[in-house]
C-alpha cells in the first residue's frame, strides 16, 4: 500500500500525507552515505546486495535515492575524515560497513541516523546500549554470534584437518572488535584442546611478514578473522596460504570463492540486504533507537574441493554433505 501511495504522490495524483518522512517535496532523492574500510572493487557483491534490498523496497539508486560511497581502502586512519565528509554532505542516513567504520561514523555524528553492517558485537563496541533498545542514532544487523561461531569454526577446522593441535589466528588490531574475537577464539580453543598463535596484520603490506611468523610457529592450520580488509584481500591471502601449504578457515565465503579452503559464518550478502530494510524504515520516519539490532539468521558452510586437493586433503563425506556450497 505504501508503495502505491508513493508512486501516486510522484505522479501528482494524491496529496502528500502528513508523515514526516513523506512530507518531503515531490520527487526528492534521499541521500545515503556509505562508509567502509574496504575497497570498492572488492565489495561489489555487498553493494549489489544492498542495492537489491533497496530496489525490493521501491528505492532505486539515481531516481529516488542517491548513495555517496567512501572507501578507506584498508587505511583505517582515513575513516574519521571520510565520515566527516559524509556528515558535511548532510546525508539522510549513514551506512557503516564494519566495526572501524561504525566507530568513525558514531564519533562523527550524533544526529544523522547510522545503520551498521558487519559488526560482531555492537554492545561491546559501545555502538548501542542493548540489542533490543539500541538508543541514540545507530542500529543495524550484526555479523556473528561471537564465541559460538569461532568455536564452530575451530571444530570444523579440526574435522577438516584431523589431528590439528596448533592453529594460527590472523587478526587486525585496527579492527575494534578483533581483540574480543581473539579472546573468544582462545576460550573456544582451550575447550577443544587446541593451541592458538595470534598473528597480527594491520594492512596488506604486513601479510608477508605475518605469514613468515605463522610458518616459524610450526602451526598446522590457520584461522582468518572476519574483517573488511582481509575480505578485500581474499585472493592474496588464499595464495599465501596455498604457497605455504596451510589449510585455512575463514569467516566469509568470499575467501573460499577466491581460492581459500573453507569458510563458516553469517551470510554476508543477507546482512547487506537486511540493512536496506533499516534504511527504508528510517527514511519513512522510524528512529534508530527504536529499531532492534538483528542477529544473523543465515549461516553458511562453504568448501573449496580444488584447494583441498592441492593441499592433499580429503574432506570427510559427512562434512561435504553438511556444506551449503561445495566449489569444484
Amino acid at each position: 500500500m505504501e508503495r502505491r501511495i508513493f508512486l501516486a504522490m510522484v505522479s501528482g495524483s494524491l496529496p502528500a500525507p502528513p508523515l514526516a518522512a513523506e512530507a518531503q517535496p515531490t520527487g526528492k532523492a534521499y541521500r545515503v552515505g556509505f562508509l567502509s574500510n574496504g575497497w570498492s572493487t572488492a565489495s561489489s557483491q555487498n553493494v549489489g546486495a544492498l542495492r537489491q534490498g533497496l530496489r525490493e523496497l521501491a528505492w532505486v539508486e539515481g531516481q529516488n535515492i542517491v548513495i555517496e560511497y567512501r572507501w578507506a581502502e584498508g587505511k583505517s586512519d582515513r575513516l574519521p575524515d571520510l565520515a566527516a565528509e559524509l556528515v558535511r554532505l548532510r546525508v539522510d542516513v549513514l551506512v557503516a560497513g564494519g566495526a572501524a567504520a561504525t566507530r568513525a561514523a558514531k564519533e562523527a555524528t550524533t544526529t544523522i541516523p547510522i545503520v551498521f553492517v558487519g559488526v560482531q558485537d555492537p554492545v561491546a563496541l559501545g555502538a548501542v546500549q542493548s540489542l533490543g533498545r539500541p538508543g541514540a542514532n545507530i542500529t543495524g544487523p550484526t555479523l556473528t554470534g561471537g564465541l559460538a561461531i569461532v568455536g564452530k569454526q575451530l571444530e570444523l577446522l579440526k574435522e577438516t584437518v584431523p589431528g590439528v593441535s596448533r592453529v594460527a589466528v590472523l587478526w587486525n588490531p585496527a579492527n575494534p572488535m578483533h581483540l574480543q574475537q581473539l579472546r573468544d577464539t582462545e576460550i573456544a580453543a582451550r575447550a577443544l584442546s587446541v593451541q592458538v598463535q595470534p598473528v597480527e596484520a594491520r594492512s596488506p603490506d604486513e601479510f608477508d611478514r605475518a605469514f613468515s611468523r605463522i610458518i616459524r610457529g610450526r602451526v598446522e592450520a590457520l584461522l582468518v578473522s572476519a574483517d573488511p580488509m582481509f575480505g578485500a584481500q581474499g585472493t592474496r591471502l588464499a595464495n599465501l596460504a596455498a604457497t605455504n601449504r596451510l589449510p585455512a578457515m575463514y569467516g566469509l565465503r568470499r575467501h573460499v570463492e577466491a581460492g581459500g579452503l573453507i569458510a563458516y559464518g553469517a551470510n554476508e550478502l543477507d546482512l547487506f540486504r537486511r540493512a536496506a530494510t533499516y534504511i527504508d524504515r528510517i527514511l519513512k520516519g522510524a528512529k534508530p533507537a527504536d529499531l532492534p539490532v538483528e542477529q544473523p539468521t543465515k549461516f553458511e558452510l562453504v568448501i573449496n574441493l580444488k584447494t583441498a586437493k592441492a593441499l592433499g586433503l580429503t574432506i570427510p563425506q559427512a562434512l561435504l554433505l553438511r556444506a551449503d556450497q561445495v566449489i569444484e
